[in-house]
């Protein structure tokens, strides 16, 4: 990242007393070089060489404050690290502002304009298309095409009130749930809702990653929008731990045609999730007398909440959930009033057992040894 650089009066003077400015700026962050030129006879004339000094290692670094905003985020996707996927979401994501200010260059955004054009997004996509713009945005300004993010800076971008969620009221209602959607994929909703795992992850798991000696289900890949995606590192790589009920679950799953995975769809592959919706989730709730009708997803929010009244911590949950703690607090802090008490009476506990007895001077004892001396 090129800062943008400053000019400045010297504080020496020319040969017949003139004033002399020079210019500076450093190469990369804060901790980088730093390149210093004077002996200039004007402030103007600083600027000047300070902006061809700019220009020049812009052009070096395939750097242009001309691009215009179409062009640099085809750019960024370019050079965007992450799978295709993704990409495809951030291009659409992206073309609600490309479609506005595409042939606009990125330097002539302002915050007012952009803050404007917000409002005109539908509300079910406003968050991400701002946030989407926003990231491009912060990569022209680590490369020094702008100063400030105008995406960022004056623009609100509150997040979108999330969705009232209906977690399934008990283990009953999952059992009965179940029974109705049949053997085949009854197991499966018993599981995901024991494990916390999102759709896409639980539709990936092989069998090769239950260890039922440690119990535990090592989640290592997902299966979203036709696609496998494998996370890049082994640290990517979560053991969530197996209840008594996900193993139950485990052991009322049929032979799945001798498919590799734990759940597959009726011909072996992949559930098709879009076909189990409409096609065997909700009928099995209308059969089993279950309302409101649930997502599929809800099953994860049945894990949380039930973790939650149990008294796990809103840190152990956001590890196995593979979720930030902002997000947990965010969705289910509400729920955590059983998980706050059994912290206070935690450390209530503790304190308690801290608190040593005294001997008539007021002096600390050991209680064994005080027994011993008046035995």
């Amino acid at each position: 990242m090129v800062q943008q650089g400053q000019t400045f009066e010297l504080t020496r003077c020319g040969p017949d007393g003139e004033r002399l400015w020079a210019y500076r700026y450093r190469t990369g962050g804060r901790d980088s070089k730093r390149v210093q030129r004077g002996g200039f006879a004007s402030e103007q004339d600083a600027r000047d060489a300070l902006e061809r000094e700019l220009e020049r290692l812009r052009r070096e670094r395939r750097i242009t404050r001309g691009l215009t905003l179409s062009q640099f985020v085809e750019t960024y996707l370019d050079q965007h690290d992450v799978q295709p996927v993704t990409i495809d979401k951030l291009r659409y994501l992206l073309s609600k502002a490309t479609a506005v200010f595409g042939d606009r260059a990125v330097g002539e955004l302002t915050s007012q304009e952009i803050a404007a054009w917000r409002m005109t997004l539908s509300p079910g996509y406003r968050f991400e298309a701002t946030q989407a713009l926003r990231q491009v945005l912060h990569r022209a300004v680590a490369c020094g095409m702008i100063d400030v993010n105008p995406a960022k800076v004056g623009v609100d971008n509150p997040v979108r009130r999330r969705k009232e969620q209906h977690p399934f009221e008990s283990w009953t209602e999952l059992e009965a749930l179940a029974a109705a959607i049949g053997p085949r994929y009854g197991p499966m909703i018993l599981f995901a809702a024991a494990t916390r795992l999102r759709p896409a992850e639980w539709i990936a798991l092989e069998k090769r990653d239950v260890d039922r000696d440690e119990r535990v289900v090592f989640v290592r890949r997902s299966f979203t929008r036709g696609e496998l995606k494998i996370p890049k590192t082994e640290a990517s790589t979560r053991a969530v731990p197996l209840q008594a009920r996900a193993l139950d679950a485990l052991d009322r799953i049929e032979d799945g045609n001798g498919s590799p995975l734990l759940f597959p769809g009726e011909r072996g592959g992949y559930l098709d999730i879009h076909h189990f919706r409409p096609y065997q989730w909700r009928p099995a709730q209308k059969a089993a007398g279950l309302k409101p009708l649930r997502r599929v997803y809800d099953l994860r929010h049945t894990f949380a909440t039930f973790a939650l009244r149990a008294g796990l911590s809103t840190f152990d949950l956001s590890r196995y959930m593979g979720a930030s703690l902002t997000m947990i607090d965010r969705h289910y802090g509400h729920l955590a009033r059983d998980g706050r008490e059994h912290a206070i009476n935690l450390l209530d506990a503790t304190e308690r057992a801290r608190v040593r007895p005294v001997d008539a001077g007021g002096r600390s004892v050991d209680a064994e040894d005080a027994g011993r001396r008046h035995a």
